[in-house]
């Protein structure tokens, strides 16, 4: 994980210098399709295509100068969306009361998939109430996390949306 620690101490503040926040990175490091893949968002109005173009071209060049992976890489820019990935403990604390998913890589209570309400965050874990229940993970016990969209609610705030223009 050296590489992607490396990366997000290099990309962070970039990013931020061109007014965007910088949620997060992902780096997959297969040899033959290493991706670069970094979440970028803007309040109040959120992400458009351009944006993404323009820190996709600054960190192009950047990452050309610094060269902090060796070889090819893809590289994508991407708004969190709907479906927020959740990688700091500010994060997590941000979106206490939404439901979340959090992929782990090894089992909890025989659960290697905690789908559940977020409860809170510290620097060192994360509280989730899965039905009822609240299991306190150790950040670096998860794998992925990702918010959890109430698909219902959201079709019928388009439709409701939509019928009004």
């Amino acid at each position: 994980m050296a590489v992607e620690d490396e990366l997000k101490a290099l990309l962070k503040p970039a990013i931020e210098s061109l007014g965007f926040e910088f949620v997060g990175l992902e780096y997959l490091s297969n040899p033959k399709n290493r991706l670069i893949r970094i979440y970028i968002d803007r309040e109040p109005d959120g992400i458009t295509v351009d944006h993404c173009a323009d820190v996709s071209r600054e960190v192009s060049a950047l990452l050309d100068v610094e060269d902090p992976v060796s070889g090819q890489y893809s590289l994508e820019v991407s708004s969190p969306g709907v479906e927020r990935p959740l990688f700091e403990p500010e994060q997590y604390a941000a979106f206490a009361g939404e439901q979340a998913v959090l992929q782990l890589f090894a089992p909890i209570d025989g659960r290697r998939k905690l789908v559940g309400t977020l409860k809170g965050a510290d620097a060192e874990r994360v509280e989730i109430d899965v039905d009822g229940q609240i299991h306190e993970v150790p950040l670096d016990a998860i794998r992925r996390a990702n918010l959890k969209p109430d698909w219902d609610a959201l079709m019928a705030g388009e439709r409701t949306s939509g019928a009004a223009d």
